[in-house]
């Protein structure tokens, strides 16, 4: 649950910066919350899960 949470704040944080520096129209961000509503509720949405878990798993286990 904290990991999820931590990712949408930082994806949010992301298209924030996205929409100011680069110029991204509010239209376009929307649409990229959109989709990834729907991503999240098809059938890809688990396996998505799992991937994005595996990958901060493997980071957060590299020990600097």
């Amino acid at each position: 649950m904290i990991v999820s949470v931590s990712l949408v704040l930082l994806l949010g944080l992301l298209i924030l910066l996205l929409v100011r520096y680069a110029k991204l129209r509010a239209w376009q961000a929307v649409l990229c919350i959109l989709f990834g509503f729907y991503v999240a509720s098809s059938p890809l949405g688990p396996y998505i899960n799992t991937a994005a878990t595996a990958v901060l798993h493997l980071i957060s286990g590299i020990q600097p």
